[in-house]
């Protein structure tokens, strides 16, 4: 009995259904074709038009970002990853993406992978990685599967990064118990090109070979995009084949190669293959080229025999590439890949008109146009109604004078001290090479933001990752606002300015109003402190269905990872006491606020209570005053006050050198809020040209006090000594590795 052809495999609504897809999009499917399709294409249109491929209930809402700022050398849907200029002929290449779904089944291989897939976007426009961050949020610490859940997506951080070569130089770790079955995951990398090294993701020149380039292909990973684009059920884990399986040594071979292939000149695009695989590069890469192209899938390199072609196409193997090559360079290009021992098979040819035409074995197995499926052609796009949620207004109501102050001042400050929020990640962190390339200057200068020196200039570059979903969850709008301030005030305090944003929006279902009510709030708190500190975005990734069926949403956490530029790396500012004698200040105003705080939050359990105070022009203003302190070498150090209030703020900056600190409260609010009210827009600096200080701060029109002095290895806090500074730093750097050994 003959086998039935693919082409001739028809798809029903069913089917459709079955693969994520809406009935309603199924007969805009057949309306496209002008026939009913095939089972291949129902699996190309469900993965492209997967809410991660498609941003179709998120693009209308992301137009309104802003996209222009001083620096933009590549806008937003423009390339791979967001490109600024930082001058003397160089651009820094970043990205934030989400692997979060996967994370969540296979945690090695889904944070592994990530890792890998966030190099890739940016090698595969030129640029050599040299930096990575992640933020990672986690459930309850107590738990044995947040635990599990940790020791592997670390682990897997670490593995990849550490094999790929690539110090991992800053991040941030948040617990909650709204991530108990849906950890995020959330991966960043920085590189840099030269002027004119870049290459685009882009296809064009009838006649043109189509190259995949790297690894082979397998079953791993296979509808990811599709994966990563529903709640997480009890079921979920039957979805394991959709994480993918990487390998940093691959992938260190496909850097150095795709690298030296760029400067043969025989490129005329590149895309890495990460969501929905050879589907996602050659629809968007022929979509922006406005050509189309003959791809023959029985030529893909398989690590399995008798793969089906929606199997090939969808598949998200790792350490993959797709390259449109000048027809008549073949040779140089295998060249390369033959001496980096990868594939370099050519499997299609770019074609006139827009129609992407896949074959098996001579058969036409599929045969669609490529602009339909893409971000910004036809892929649907939807506008979800929202409403504000109940607790909201709720959260209003809230009053501090309905908490009394702590009567033993010394038991709030030992719980903060190792609070898994608050506390050192120094057992996560120590599992990250963080040296090697020897260009991370704050491993041991600790500061605010990350800084990583750019060889052969003056100059470095600052990198930080913010969220405090909290603060979202409470107000979305004020939350992301200051998600956007907290990473631009990193930048400043270390003596670097803000340039440009990636973002990485994790929410809930989209469908759900009172999560788009969140995601739509978030946008607006985004672009105008945006808007505020110039500093537009550049791209990222949205990453909805961050829910379970059983236990709803997660914090609305739009992470926001921003780029700084120190001009001169003397410039550099950490947050470390240097010596005693030196004068403490507290710049902006102190308010009587512990709203969302980590003290009122996990100490006191009161829950549901507002964002905590925030400006944005007070705001700005703070940081032009740093900026400008710094810039004239008037303090010896700054830290921004954000989790955990004035207390942390200080007890992180004595521990460094063990050096502690003798001040006087701000008489003018309760101490409980003084100490741990997490109000925005202040920032704590120490000098030793107090004088000096005050009279630019004047100059600035900022608010100030003089809190004390670095003195002796206690603290003292209005005459009250509360315990040495070491019997403090061992809890805080043992307390998350006592949950994990």
């Amino acid at each position: 009995m003959a086998t039935m052809k693919y082409s001739a495999q028809l798809a029903s609504v069913e089917d459709a259904k079955n693969l994520g897809l809406l009935s309603e999009e199924y007969d805009r499917i057949k309306e496209i074709l002008g026939r009913t399709p095939n089972f291949t294409e129902v699996s190309i249109f469900s993965v492209m038009w997967s809410e991660h491929c498609s941003y179709k209930n998120s693009i209308t809402w992301l137009k309104t970002l802003p996209k222009d700022g001083p620096h933009m050398l590549a806008k937003a849907g423009e390339e791979n990853a967001g490109l600024v200029d930082i001058g003397d002929g160089l651009g820094c290449c970043f990205k934030i993406e989400s692997h979060n779904h996967p994370s969540a089944l296979e945690p090695y291989q889904g944070a592994a992978t990530g890792v890998g897939g966030i190099n890739r976007d940016i090698f595969t426009m030129g640029a050599r990685p040299i930096a990575q961050l992640n933020s990672l949020r986690f459930g309850d610490i107590n738990s044995q599967k947040t635990q599990w859940l940790v020791k592997g997506v670390v682990k897997g951080i670490g593995d990849y990064g550490n094999a790929f070569g690539i110090p991992t130089v800053g991040g941030e770790v948040f617990f909650d118990e709204c991530y108990n079955v849906n950890p995020l995951v959330n991966a960043m990398s920085v590189g840099i090109v030269k002027e004119g090294e870049t290459v685009s993701a882009t296809s064009y020149g009838v006649g043109n070979p189509v190259f995949i380039v790297g690894s082979s292909t397998g079953k791993d990973g296979i509808a990811g995009a599709a994966f990563a684009s529903k709640d997480l059920t009890e079921d979920s884990a039957k979805d394991l084949p959709s994480v993918q399986v990487g390998d940093p040594f691959q992938e260190k071979l496909l850097l150095e190669a795709t690298l030296e292939v760029i400067k043969t000149g025989a490129v005329i695009g590149m895309q890495d293959m990460g969501a929905a695989g050879i589907t996602c590069s050659t629809s968007e890469m022929s979509a922006k080229g406005e050509h189309g192209m003959n791809i023959w899938l029985d030529k893909v390199p398989t690590r399995q025999a008798g793969m089906h072609p929606f199997e090939i196409l969808l598949s998200e193997s790792q350490e993959r590439m797709l390259v449109v090559v000048e027809k008549g360079k073949e040779a140089l290009v295998q060249a390369v890949f033959d001496k980096w021992d990868l594939n370099c098979e050519q499997i299609g040819e770019v074609t006139a008109g827009d129609r992407l035409k896949y074959y098996m074995n001579e058969e036409l197995v599929a045969d669609v146009p490529a602009g339909v499926l893409v971000l910004g052609g036809g892929a649907p796009i939807y506008k979800r109604d929202y409403k504000e949620p109940a607790y909201y207004a709720e959260s209003k109501k809230f009053n501090i004078s309905s908490v009394e102050e702590p009567k033993d001042l010394k038991v709030v400050m030992q719980f903060l001290a190792k609070l898994p929020n608050l506390a050192s990640k120094r057992w996560i962190y120590n599992q990250y090479d963080s040296m090697v390339g020897g260009i991370n200057m704050s491993t041991n200068r600790p500061s605010d933001a990350a800084i990583v020196n750019v060889k052969g200039t003056k100059k470095a570059l600052a990198m930080t990752v913010d969220c405090n979903a909290r603060y979202v969850n409470a107000d979305p709008e004020v939350g992301c606002a200051i998600a956007v301030s907290e990473a631009a005030r990193n930048i400043v305090c270390s003596g670097g300015a803000p340039s440009a944003v990636t973002n990485c929006l994790n929410f809930g279902n989209p469908y759900n109003p009172e999560v788009y009510w969140q995601f739509v709030g978030s946008i607006k708190g985004m672009s105008a402190a945006c808007l505020k500190f110039k500093t537009p975005v550049t791209g990222g990734n949205v990453s909805f269905y961050n829910q379970s069926s059983y236990e709803g949403p997660v914090f609305p956490t739009p992470t926001i990872g921003m780029i700084g530029i120190l001009e001169d790396k003397s410039l550099q500012t950490t947050l470390d006491f240097k010596k005693e004698g030196d004068a403490i200040y507290l710049i902006g105003e102190s308010k009587n606020d512990i709203s969302s705080s980590e003290y009122l939050y996990n100490y006191l359990k009161v829950k549901n209570t507002p964002a905590p105070f925030f400006d944005l022009e007070t705001e700005f203003n703070i940081q032009n005053a740093v900026a400008s302190i710094i810039k004239n070498k008037l303090i010896t150090s700054a830290h921004d006050v954000s989790d955990g209030g004035v207390f942390m703020n200080l007890l992180e900056s004595a521990m460094v050198n063990n050096l502690g600190f003798e001040i006087n409260c701000d008489a003018s609010v309760r101490k409980d809020a003084f100490l741990f009210g997490e109000a925005q827009s202040r920032v704590i600096v120490s000098t030793n040209k107090g004088a000096d200080l005050e009279v630019e701060l004047k100059k600035q029109n900022v608010v100030f006090i003089k809190l004390g002095s670095v003195k002796g290895n206690s603290i003292v806090i209005d005459g009250t000594n509360y315990g040495t500074i070491a019997e403090y730093k061992h809890s805080f750097d043992t307390s998350i590795e006592g949950y994990m050994n």
